[in-house]
């Protein structure tokens, strides 16, 4: 089994209605058969004078588990073929995909740290994806996207930043109620990891309320859950993002 990481970035204007999110998660109806979604992962980037954003600096990365790295350059075309159709006139959009069997990961995932605090080019971005030996590829606008797409694929494969916007279990992140069972996350491969101090952890017939906002970050490569609590059998989710968020739906 092969996991496939491929991500979008600058894929909207300010007055389109939706975000680069949206448009990643529709990406699951073009997979080709044998290939499973995992998750689709909002990586926030850094926020600086000098870099141009739509409304808030993220890319989304899909990633995916396959039968094998020989369906990569259908994924590709596939993608392409995605923002073509997709992509929002006036945007700037950029593809990253890569595999966990890329030669050199460590080079994009150092591009990609560096992207959190610095400002990077589009010829820093080339520089790592040909280094690493993964697909990057521009398509409309300044080419912009490209820095967000290749820094978006490291941070993703790093595993310790980003929020799921979509996970693939048999019940997906809107199929939850607000109020759920800790065992009914953890049964779809969640984690539930209390930040209070000096408390328990959460048990199985646990509530957790997650305001109608359930997105589980990725910590050490899976999906977690992170709450404070309420009272005793009880807790809250944290991290609740902002209303453009949902009004675009992410």
């Amino acid at each position: 089994m092969t996991r496939i990481y491929v991500t979008f970035d600058d894929t909207d204007t300010l007055d389109c209605g939706r975000g680069t999110g949206k448009l990643a998660r529709w990406f699951e109806d073009e997979l080709p058969e044998g290939c499973v979604l995992w998750g689709v992962v909002r990586q926030q980037l850094l926020v600086h004078p000098d870099v141009p954003y739509t409304s808030h600096n993220s890319s989304a990365c899909v990633v995916l588990d396959a039968p094998g790295a020989d369906v990569v350059p259908t994924i590709i075309e596939r993608a392409i073929a995605h923002l073509q159709r997709h992509a929002v006139d006036g945007s700037d959009p950029g593809l990253c995909v890569a595999t966990d069997e890329s030669p050199r990961l460590d080079v994009l995932l150092a591009f990609a740290e560096r992207a959190t605090r610095e400002v990077l080019t589009q010829a820093d971005a080339i520089e790592a994806a040909s280094g690493a030996g993964v697909h990057l590829s521009a398509h409309g606008g300044t080419s912009d996207g490209i820095i967000g797409a290749a820094a978006g694929t490291g941070l993703t494969i790093d595993g310790w930043s980003g929020r799921f916007i979509e996970y693939g279990g048999a019940r997906r992140l809107r199929d939850f109620p607000d109020i759920v069972r800790v065992g009914d996350l953890m049964s779809e491969g969640m984690v539930v990891l209390p930040v209070d101090r000096n408390v328990e952890s959460a048990k199985p017939d646990d509530l957790v309320d997650s305001l109608g906002w359930l997105r589980p970050r990725l910590w050490g490569g899976r999906p977690a859950v992170p709450v404070l609590r309420t009272d005793p059998g009880r807790w809250q989710a944290i991290g609740r993002s902002s209303g453009k968020a949902k009004a675009v739906g992410e």
